[in-house]
């Protein structure tokens, strides 16, 4: 069993690496390439579109076909559409691959997490999980680096990412482990979700809108700035860092301070680090720093506000809740690059660093007003998780007693729970 496991996180961990290198390359690409301002919008959000409706509609695909059979179908899917990248370089074809890479990516992570979520023993899943996510974040880094050895004008990049999802696609497929079975999950809770933790659902869209548009921008103006593909392979694995170390001192924190406060902070902090970006001095000893500052407090916001919607939400809709915040999280993601790109085309790099300051501070400003107008609701001991959009716990292990225990129905940020006509309900009265 512990093979298994540990195979599927490698393979996994492979993956990411790919798309880590997959992601900071199209945007350098398509900036050599010089489609238009809304094209090239366009193609950088088109992953995130694809990933949110993989994200949504996966779980249907793996409970028709089983684990391994969708695990092999996302995988290939993805490595035949980026093979036909370099044979079809025009910005709508690139639209719809684009789509397509990030429909499957979504569809691995769903598979394997899911995966892990039904197989690793319950006195095991937390230190299973935290294997898979410093797996993700490592790979994630490592592929910033490949960014400085490769030449981005040549096919050569693509193959190498077609060789990566293989080479995991291989090992999943010979793995002798027995899939699991797939509980269905419950109609994503959007209504119930606004109304209980409108903060989580302002803080995942904003989340979605800064880092889609650092992601799929930053590197794109640097290439433009003649930046050297090395110096901005160390910028990158500089933000991906930053949120590696940021990850546990900010879930602690989280997890004994009003979470609405903790992401006003984070607000604050992305904010001022944005701006420093701009004016800083254009060296790598000061930059470097900066962005793993800026890196740690973006890659934070999103977790502690699938933490504070997961407080205020009952137990039992977990893996709703997990679904809808995905979806939220990937419309901001979609509409940060084509924003992003509009103003970059008018400022330059000042607007990008601009649309994620004034994002920033915009979350800051309304958790920072709830926080100040009601008291916090009590939490129901579920502690933060280190997630991303893009690596998020999209499915849990039904048969989880954490998961599937009584829990009561949490207050909304509205107050105490009231009767349907607004009135508090009427105290029961004592028995003899």
């Amino acid at each position: 069993m512990g093979a298994a496991i540990g195979t599927l996180i490698l393979a996994t961990s492979i993956i990411q690496l790919a798309n880590g290198f997959f992601t900071t390359f199209v945007s350098l690409r398509v900036a050599m390439e010089a489609f238009d301002a809304t094209l090239a919008g366009a193609v950088l959000s088109s992953y995130f579109a694809g990933f949110t409706l993989g994200a949504v509609r996966s779980d249907r695909i793996i409970m028709r076909t089983g684990h391994i059979r969708a695990y092999a179908a996302f995988a290939g899917m993805v490595a035949a559409a980026t093979a036909l990248m370099p044979l079809l370089i025009d910005p709508t074809a690139w639209i719809v691959l684009r789509a397509i890479v990030g429909f499957g990516c979504a569809g691995i992570f769903v598979t394997t997490e899911s995966w892990l979520n039904a197989k690793a023993p319950a006195a095991l899943r937390g230190r299973v999980f935290a294997i898979y996510m410093v797996g993700t974040f490592v790979a994630l880094a490592v592929g910033q680096l490949l960014i400085g050895q490769v030449d981005i004008a040549t096919a050569a990049p693509f193959n190498a990412i077609v060789t990566l999802f293989a080479l995991g696609l291989v090992l999943v497929s010979v793995t002798r482990a027995e899939a699991p079975q797939l509980a269905p999950a419950g109609a994503p809770p959007y209504v119930d979700l606004v109304r209980a933790a409108p903060i989580a659902v302002v803080g995942v869209v904003l989340t979605g809108v800064i880092t889609g548009t650092f992601y799929a921008l930053v590197p794109a103006w640097m290439q433009g700035a003649n930046i050297v593909p090395e110096r901005i392979a160390l910028i990158m694995f500089a933000a991906v860092l930053g949120g590696l170390l940021f990850q546990v001192p900010i879930g602690k924190l989280s997890d004994h301070l009003d979470r609405r406060r903790v992401l006003a902070g984070l607000g604050v902090g992305l904010a001022v680090a944005a701006v420093a970006v701009l004016f800083a001095p254009r060296e790598v000893t000061v930059v470097v720093p900066i962005a793993v500052v800026l890196g740690g407090f973006m890659s934070t916001l999103y977790p502690v506000c699938v933490a504070h919607a997961h407080d205020r939400m009952p137990a039992d809709r977990v893996v709703a809740v997990s679904g809808a915040l995905i979806l939220m999280s990937g419309i901001g993601s979609v509409l940060g690059p084509l924003i992003g790109t509009q103003l970059m085309a008018v400022l330059d790099i000042s607007g990008v660093l601009y649309l994620i300051a004034g994002a920033a501070l915009l979350l800051a400003a309304t958790a920072a007003a709830a926080s100040r107008a009601r008291e916090a609701a009590p939490l129901q001991e579920r502690t933060f998780e280190v997630l991303t959009p893009q690596a998020a716990s999209l499915s849990h292990d039904p048969g989880d007693p954490e998961l599937t225990s009584a829990a009561t129905e949490p207050e909304a940020e509205t107050g105490p729970a009231t009767a349907k006509d607004g009135a508090v309900p009427p105290a029961e009265p004592a028995r003899s």
